[in-house]
């Protein structure tokens, strides 16, 4: 007993001699978190997306400072310190403890630092550190792909709280708010770590007794392919769009553009009132994601996807004939469709009517098909629903796929059988995004078998060596019976009509892809923004531009082996089949051939150019 006593003693009186006389001395000791730095975001090829950048950051200890107003007009001489800024860091010190250090401006640059460095000691309870930020390199390039991070908020912290995790964010300032960056907050916000400190009566740390360092956030690598990103970027040149691009033997998206986009680097650290207005204003809706978002009538795209369906149900064979005078009448009624060839293409089989992408063949499929198989049949391509892209679901709009209970639900009404008929053609009321379009023309291209598109291609931990290439992932194909449902024969048609539509003598975009090196199948759309009258001619002329029609696209390439398939969304860009068309051919010569041309000739054609 003596002996044990002996030795308490000599650990207190000797061994732990400055810490319990440190603390005698009314010295405190503080837990301070350390918050672990943001895992990094690639590209396919190792390009950096999202990165973490050291900024200097102004922090005060407001409970320590008796004249806080004269302290901070002081300062406004040394930095640009704003009255938002002032504003700012009074909403914010609600959130810290007493004594603790609160942020009042992020970002200083040099000059900022040097002056106050030089005066430091007049603002005894003012400091400047260096903090790890969220960067991103590229803009607004990638904004609706990654998201952004900003300011954790009191809604975060309530999420957080249910979810029990808060104590993880202690110390952090920034929160996935949207994207990727949100999708995977788990991977990439890392594991804090924490000091243990003595600080004295003034605040100020004196030493540091216990260190357990944070663990960083993983890496990730997308499937995003940031060269071919760009340059669909720079083709469409801030005009009203969406692009998605799809590896369709896996589902990896390898672009996915809306377009015009806003600059992500305003979010981190908190955007400025005045700026956020800016873009809510903004008549182009840069914050919209059209490509995801985005809900457009998907026009005559859909024609391959219907004559699948009807050749299934034995609606149609590949023989069978409609002879088309440029209209088709509804049975029993006085009421016609027009055909977009207004004098007809005359007799019509299925291969001609996608090549020629003829109206009133499909008008007369949809009225035998109705809209109880239709619905069935094009679900089974994903319209209606959203694609289980790696994003939040609400970030992604299901669009419509309408059916006889979606009209009750929605109009309080029956479906009547002039309902059905636009259908066929991808109007009415039938609404799909640009994505769901990428989604149902890689389950084509792979005779109905589907893999979920997805943006994520590796996390570090799992890459042997930290090579993104050297391990295979496993895609998610979804369970689905549109394999054995379909004869492979059918699949075939509907490609061999989307091959005629660029390479066939009357195809819509033969023009355009006449003499190309390669071989690929697409579809246009042309989509009515209003409806015109019975006796009405389009013209884009006399139309003011928020009225013009939508211009869509669709391809694959090489038709043998495709690499790449595409959905295209030009808003109110006219024809489908020739400045779709034209966009279309340009992404695929890149894409295949590294041609970077990128003069785009618009088209205002009429109707009458075919869709």
């Amino acid at each position: 007993m003596v002996a044990v006593l002996l030795v308490t003693l000599a650990h207190l009186q000797i061994f732990s001699f400055g810490y319990y006389n440190t603390k005698s001395d009314n010295n405190r000791i503080e837990i301070i978190s350390i918050p672990p730095n943001r895992g990094i975001i690639y590209d396919r090829n190792g390009t950096q997306l999202a990165i973490n950048n050291t900024i200097y950051q102004l922090n005060i200890i407001p409970d320590k400072i008796s004249n806080l107003d004269e302290q901070l007009n002081q300062l406004k001489i040394l930095v640009d310190l704003t009255d938002e800024d002032i504003e700012n860091f009074q909403k914010e010190r609600r959130n810290y403890k007493a004594h603790r250090s609160v942020p009042l401006k992020d970002n200083l640059t040099e000059d900022e630092i040097a002056k106050f460095v030089v005066n430091q000691h007049l603002f005894p309870f003012i400091n400047i550190t260096g903090n790890r930020h969220r960067y991103y390199p590229y803009g607004s390039a990638l904004t609706h792909v990654l998201g952004y991070v900003s300011k954790i908020n009191t809604q975060d912290k309530v999420h957080l709280e249910e979810e029990d995790r808060l104590s993880d964010y202690v110390g952090t300032l920034n929160i996935g708010k949207i994207g990727i960056e949100r999708f995977y907050e788990d991977l990439l916000h890392g594991t804090p770590g924490y000091e243990e400190v003595e600080v004295n009566n003034r605040g100020k740390i004196v030493r540091q007794l216990n260190h357990n360092p944070p663990l960083a956030g993983e890496d990730i690598y997308l499937t995003i392919d940031l060269n071919l990103q760009l340059y669909i970027e720079k083709l469409l040149n801030g005009r009203k769009a969406a692009v998605v691009a799809i590896d369709p033997n896996n589902g990896e998206i390898l672009a996915l553009v809306s377009s015009p986009s806003y600059d992500p680097n305003l979010f981190v650290g908190g955007i400025s009132s005045a700026k956020y207005k800016a873009l809510l204003e903004d008549s182009d809706k840069p914050l919209f994601n059209r490509a995801m978002l985005g809900t457009y009538p998907p026009a005559s795209t859909v024609k391959p996807f219907i004559a699948i369906s009807a050749l299934s149900e034995g609606i149609i064979t590949p023989k069978t004939i409609v002879q088309d005078p440029g209209y088709w009448q509804l049975p029993g009624t006085e009421k016609r469709f027009r055909d977009w060839l207004r004098w007809g293409h005359g007799k019509v089989d299925v291969t001609k009517a996608l090549e020629e992408s003829v109206d009133t063949y499909f008008y007369q499929v949809a009225y035998d098909l109705g809209i109880d198989r239709l619905y069935f049949w094009m679900s089974k391509f994903g319209y209606g629903e959203r694609t289980g892209i790696d994003i939040s679901t609400n970030e992604e709009s299901r669009g419509i796929m309408p059916n006889r209970e979606w009209k009750k639900l929605r109009h309080k009404q029956s479906w009547l059988p002039g309902d059905t008929i636009p259908v066929g053609i991808g109007q009415g009321y039938w609404t799909v995004t640009p994505l769901q379009m990428a989604k149902a023309l890689t389950i084509m291209v792979n005779n109905g078998r589907i893999y979920t598109p997805h943006l994520l291609k590796q996390k570090r931990s799992n890459m042997p060596d930290n090579d993104p290439l050297s391990l295979t992932p496993e895609y998610i194909v979804e369970d689905s019976n549109l394999e054995t449902l379909v004869d492979s024969k059918y699949w075939q048609i509907a490609k061999d009509g989307m091959y005629r539509v660029m390479f066939g003598s009357r195809g819509t975009a033969r023009k355009i892809y006449a003499g190309s090196p390669y071989k690929a199948a697409g579809k246009s759309g042309t989509a009515q923004v209003y409806g015109l009258k019975s006796d009405e001619v389009y013209n884009a002329n006399n139309i003011a531009e928020h009225l013009r029609d939508h211009a869509l696209f669709i391809a694959f390439a090489p038709y043998d082996k495709p690499t790449i398939a595409l959905a295209i969304v030009l808003e109110n860009g006219g024809s489908g089949s020739s400045n779709g068309g034209a966009m279309a051919k340009h992404i695929l010569d890149y894409y295949l051939l590294g041609d970077e041309t990128t003069k785009i000739e618009e088209s205002t054609l009429d109707m009458n150019q075919g869709d």
